[in-house]
């Protein structure tokens, strides 16, 4: 199976060896996307509720590139700094995502790239 490689201005480049997308079959891989403003590459200032919004912002932009939309992710991964802001992001989440939701976990971690306080990673399936 081949695969294409995925890359948008509209999100912030990758900091790492990696690609924004990788979209194989009908299938597409979203990498982690943390608050980076896509033009000056520099975490967004406003605190976590600023994060979570610009790493879902960035997850579109990277979703559209592809080909598809939020509504076509099947499965999520959230991860979180401090789990007691996991009830913001899920309000946050629902002003992206309609239901049915995508299948989702959440997850833990001590730190992030760049400081940052939130991250997501997706799968999407286009039709």
């Amino acid at each position: 199976m081949s695969k294409t490689i995925v890359s948008t201005a509209g999100a912030p480049a990758a900091i790492g060896p990696y690609s924004q997308a990788v979209r194989a079959g009908q299938t597409v891989y979203l990498s982690g996307q943390i608050a980076l403003d896509p033009v000056s590459g520099q975490l967004v200032e406003g605190g976590f509720d600023a994060q979570v919004d610009r790493a879902f912002a960035n997850l579109k932009a990277v979703a559209q590139a592809a080909g598809g939309s939020l509504g076509d992710v099947v499965k999520l991964t959230l991860f979180l700094t401090d789990l007691t802001h996991f009830p913001r992001a899920n309000e946050i989440m629902q002003t992206y995502f309609a239901a049915p939701y995508p299948a989702r976990s959440t997850v833990g971690v001590s730190s992030l790239p760049r400081g940052a306080l939130f991250e997501v990673e997706a799968v999407m399936v286009l039709a």
